[in-house]
């Protein structure tokens, strides 16, 4: 046992004679776990370049029947208990007879290509390992934890649609007010997949990832109790913003623990999570809101009602998340990208033994040695403790991965990933101009289709005069033109969409009332007292008070929930989401087998066929009908821009690309709000057009883009 710790040591310090006998057992290698990779791609390569090659040399016979019998003697437990040191590239090469020439007298496009030759031998490598650590518990366990993220991104976009109705009415807010309420979440989600999704080439998936989980969770939960609009639009921003990185992070760091095989299908499973957090937030929207008095009051300035418990309710998946990552490993492609060849053999390692043991195979060993590592570029500075103090470290650290990330930014749009970048830039600004301007422009047509048939039914009293007479009972849908109230008593009693228009009340008393788009235009109000209501001055348009009191006003606005939500929203959004079950389960099964660019083409030319049946949609029932059929022809193609962003990169630029194209896709979002919810109820004509023709074009695009599903992961 001494022998053989004294051995490993040896080793791993660079003694010479082990360095001998390396290089001799590798000279005799032959054909093993890796023969293909060395005889189809790179067999003109050095036997000493950093690969782990297994073959049949006698001198290893021994070693191989100690790893055969794990857990039977103690050579064994050296190898499979804590990591003992294994030899990396560069210590290898320094053993060479040839010494190279230092950095920094060689010229950078030398250093340059030398990184290139390493990427790609490190690539075929890498999924040659990944394939014999075998696809099972470890990737499965990874897959539903990362699906909590994507989960929390499908919750925020529909959080706030659900809580508007009621969060206006809470918080009083103007349509303008509103609208930058639906507005703030895609701004703070644009900002964060530019910010997050460059961060994790640089600090780490997992790590950035956990960050940004966070704090999307701590400001969610936040601003369930903010009473004023300004910190909740504040706490939405911090959390949207928070939640950003998810979809760049989560599809990058699961794509690395993938094999080529497996990549399409399974990133497509996992787009899935994105539609069950869209129906966790209409069920959870349905089953919580409408319950007024799931809540509390401290006071009469704090309310805590149902729709704030529903906000907290949606940021459990993302803690579920935050917890869940804790226990799960860092990309081991990123730490070989970074240099870190110890923590990544340590890592495949543990999903080899994971996913053997799962399989009833424990005894089955992890037979690579070490693994290639490219030249590292970045030259990280740092200031020692004698040289300067703790914020002056900080802030060069800082800075320096700041000038990283736009690095990593501006290299994205130069060289070979221009053409990419730009056609895939122009493939998700035209799906999310479409979409989410659609998704919006769905349920606000239905909503007018709904206010147009309660118009209708609007009583009209003219002329009428009323006098000594209590009204206790609620007033809906009603205009009074030119009448006259005397000595009447309104007491206990709701206005719902109620207009006096030329109306005299005198002698009259307001006593506890509550309203809602209620309006008084043009009225004279003499000798009246308003006691204990929300008849605020806003509500009274030209209109003439004599002698008339306003005492013990209502603070707040105030709104009975449970009669005035609307539950059509939830339904229309819970079917939307479930639509695209079918599509998503199509999508996984045949993405690797029509390949990623014509599922992007397809999905996008008969959505936008979709699109023209959108003039049938008179009613109610067909907008919802043409809705599902939209959402459901549309997903496939979601799912493949999400597989081929994540593949038409290398490693180092793969979360800062679909970063900046997810961002670029919320900005379109942005757009599409804006755009389509103009043209509700004025034509229907611009919104199908627009939709059509941007998805049109977005899919011949997409098919000059070129196919991923044979190339390895760089």
């Amino acid at each position: 046992m001494d022998d053989q710790y004294r051995n490993n040591s040896q080793f791993h310090h660079g003694g010479k004679d082990r360095g001998r006998e390396v290089r001799r057992q590798t000279s005799n290698q032959g054909m093993g776990d890796y023969s293909s990779y060395q005889d189809n791609t790179y067999e003109g390569y050095a036997p000493n370049d950093g690969y782990f090659h297994s073959g049949d040399d006698p001198n290893q016979e021994e070693d191989v029947q100690s790893d055969a019998t794990e857990g039977h003697d103690e050579e064994d437990e050296i190898y499979e208990g804590e990591y003992q040191g294994i030899p990396h590239p560069d210590d290898l090469r320094s053993k060479q007879k040839t010494p190279r020439v230092a950095d920094e007298f060689r010229d950078h496009a030398e250093i340059m290509a030398e990184r290139k030759e390493d990427e790609e031998q490190l690539a075929h490598q890498y999924e040659n390992i990944i394939q014999e650590c075998g696809h099972g518990r470890f990737q499965w366990t990874l897959f539903f934890v990362l699906g909590l993220a994507l989960m929390a991104d499908g919750v925020e976009i529909f959080v706030v649609g659900f809580v508007l109705p009621s969060a206006e009415k809470d918080m009083c807010l103007s349509s303008s007010n509103k609208g930058m309420l639906g507005l703030i979440v895609y701004l703070g989600m644009m900002l964060g997949a530019f910010v997050w999704g460059g961060l994790a080439d640089k600090i780490g998936r997992r790590k950035c990832l956990i960050i940004s989980l966070a704090l999307n969770a701590a400001f969610a939960f936040l601003s369930s109790f903010m009473q004023g609009y300004g910190l909740f639009l504040f706490c939405r921003l911090i959390s949207g913003f928070g939640i950003g990185g998810s979809l760049p992070i989560a599809f990058a760091y699961y794509s690395e623990f993938l094999c080529r095989e497996k990549r399409g299908e399974h990133l497509s499973w996992l787009c899935m999570f994105w539609m069950i957090g869209a129906l966790y937030a209409s069920a959870m929207a349905w089953s919580i809101i409408p319950h007024y008095g799931w809540g509390f009051s401290m006071g009469t300035n704090y309310h805590f009602h149902s729709w704030r418990v529903f906000v907290v309710i949606c940021a459990l998946p993302c803690i579920a998340s935050v917890i869940a990552l804790k226990f799960m490993p860092e990309s081991p492609r990123f730490l070989l990208e970074m240099g870190k060849h110890d923590e990544a053999w340590m890592i495949l390692k543990r999903v080899h033994d994971t996913n053997m043991r799962a399989k009833g195979e424990p005894e089955k060993v992890f037979t690579v040695s070490h693994i290639k590592t490219p030249k590292q570029m970045d030259a990280f500075i740092e200031i020692q403790s004698s040289t300067g103090t703790w914020f002056q470290r900080w802030f060069v650290r800082l800075m320096t991965t700041i000038k990283q990330v736009w690095e990593n930014m501006l290299f994205c749009f130069s060289g070979q990933y221009r053409r990419n970048t730009l056609f895939l830039a122009i493939v998700w600004f035209t799906m999310a101009l479409s979409y989410y301007g659609l998704t919006v422009w769905f349920p606000d047509t239905i909503r007018y289709f709904q206010e147009e048939e309660y118009t209708s039914r609007t009583k009209i009293f003219e002329k009428e005069h009323v006098r000594n007479f209590v009204f206790n009972f609620t007033l809906k849908n009603q205009i009074h033109k030119n009448g006259e109230f005397i000595d009447i008593k309104f007491y206990n009693m709701k206005f719902k969409d109620v207009i006096f228009e030329d109306t005299r009340f005198e002698e009259c008393s307001f006593e506890n009332v509550l309203s809602t788009e209620t309006f008084f235009r043009n009225c004279t109000i003499d000798h009246t007292l308003f006691y204990n209501t929300d008849l605020y001055k806003h509500k009274f348009i030209e209109c003439t008070f004599i002698n008339s009191t306003f005492l013990d006003q209502k603070e707040g606005c105030h709104l009975d929930f449970e009669e005035d939500n609307d539950f059509l929203i939830y339904l229309v959004s819970f079917l939307g989401s479930l639509s695209v079950l079918p599509g998503n389960i199509v999508s996984a099964l045949l993405m690797d087998k029509i390949g990623r660019i014509k599922m992007i083409g397809g999905s996008m030319l008969i959505s936008a066929v979709c699109c023209f049946f959108l003039f049938f949609g008179n009613n109610e029932s067909a907008m919802i009908g043409w809705q599902c059929l939209f959402c459901g022809a549309s997903i496939a193609a979601w799912n493949a821009l999400d597989v081929i962003t994540v593949e038409l990169y290398p490693t180092d630029k793969r979360a800062t690309a679909f970063g900046i194209l997810n961002g670029l896709c919320k900005f379109a979002a942005i757009l599409g709000n804006s755009i389509f919810a103009s043209f509700v109820g004025v034509t229907k004509v611009v919104p199908i057009l627009l939709a059509s023709t941007a998805l049109v074009g977005g899919g011949l695009i997409a098919l000059r883009l070129p196919e991923t599903r044979e190339q390895v992961l760089m």
